[in-house]
């Protein structure tokens, strides 16, 4: 999707300004994909829902930064953002899981669809896990 690849330019280009007394960090920042979610079955107007998540970090060095979380209309789309430290030396084994939250509310009738970022496949090309949640009285 451009909107994740945008964003990974724009924190790309914020982050790598650094002072003249930059202590040799050199940050990657890197979009991973969601792993598993929970969603409840339903919503209800005006409710506020935990939506949890799991994710994979390739190595011990990737830092949990946010959620990189777009709003369109009645859809959101959802993926991990984290960053490396270029200058660490990591852990090639693979983590366990990681969790994460965040908090949902309600606002607008009908349904909301999440995407969730699930890498990227042989062609280079994104892909995305869709699920769409009724909002019932």
């Amino acid at each position: 999707m451009k909107k994740i690849a945008l964003l990974l330019a724009l924190a790309a280009t914020v982050f790598s300004c650094t002072p003249d007394n930059n202590d040799g960090d050199n940050f990657n920042f890197n979009i991973l994909p969601v792993e598993s979610y929970v969603l409840p079955e339903s919503f209800k107007l005006g409710e506020t829902y935990e939506i949890k998540l799991k994710y994979q970090r390739p190595t011990s060095c990737h830092i949990y930064q946010g959620l990189f979380y777009d709003k369109n209309l009645n859809t959101r789309t959802i993926a991990i953002q984290t960053a490396t430290n270029a200058n660490q030396v990591c852990n090639l084994l693979i983590p366990p899981l990681s969790d994460v939250s965040f908090n949902f509310m309600v606002t607008a009738t009908g349904s909301y669809i999440f995407k969730f970022y699930k890498g990227k496949d042989a062609n280079d090309k994104e892909l995305f896990e869709s699920v769409e949640i009724q909002v019932v009285p």
